[in-house]
């Protein structure tokens, strides 16, 4: 099995990486977990080939990688700190280059990080929707961790429990990669399409 993280920390080191890492460590522990590939998708390190990739529609070497790597995963660890009560626009904007069929029926792990508790609420008003719409299968038990939680009791039972779901779904429901569309179907224009209409 195949796990991807996704982090969208910006400083080195990073609580949204330490985070991150921390959940797939667990995945690992996990008894459905056992012999799970973990690859890491640093965002801060894709964020100029991103932002040209909305300019000029094609993505960079780096984040065509990791696109694909996401793609072709069969689980996906979605950590992102908390800018102006919501994700980072650089993790947005990860996930708004991303095929929109990539995600449909993949299993999704959905953490967060911020520097008081008051933010935790993001994972259900931005993130859960956000993987909603993108179809995957988000599982029922999101991280948020606050600056006081390190060290502090409570944050290691959300993580093995959130990383024992994902290993759990990872196991039994494989994400599905999505179909290419078959290239040797006929395209039609617009206008020609529009001129049967008005002659019909």
């Amino acid at each position: 099995m195949k796990l991807v993280v996704v982090s969208a920390g910006l400083s080195v080191p990073s609580s949204t990486r330490l985070l991150a890492d921390r959940l797939a460590a667990a995945v690992g522990r996990a008894p459905a977990g056992a012999g799970v590939e973990v690859e890491v998708v640093e965002l801060r390190d894709l964020a100029v080939e991103i932002a040209h990739n909305f300019t000029n529609g094609f993505p960079g070497r780096k984040l065509a990688a990791a696109l694909d790597a996401v793609t072709e995963a069969d689980g996906l660890i979605a950590v992102t700190p908390v800018f102006t009560a919501s994700y980072s626009g650089l993790f947005k904007s990860f996930f708004d280059v991303l095929d929109k069929e990539a995600l449909v029926g993949k299993p999704v792990l959905i953490a967060a990080t911020g520097g008081t508790a008051r933010h935790s609420l993001v994972l259900e008003h931005a993130l859960r929707p956000m993987f909603a719409y993108l179809r995957a299968v988000v599982v029922p038990t999101g991280v948020y961790a606050a600056s006081e939680d390190w060290g502090a009791q409570g944050l290691e039972g959300r993580v093995e429990r959130a990383a024992g779901e994902l290993a759990a779904l990872m196991s039994g429901l494989s994400g599905v990669t999505p179909r290419k569309p078959d290239a040797d179907l006929p395209v039609v224009p617009f206008a020609e399409q529009l001129a049967r209409l008005a002659a019909g």
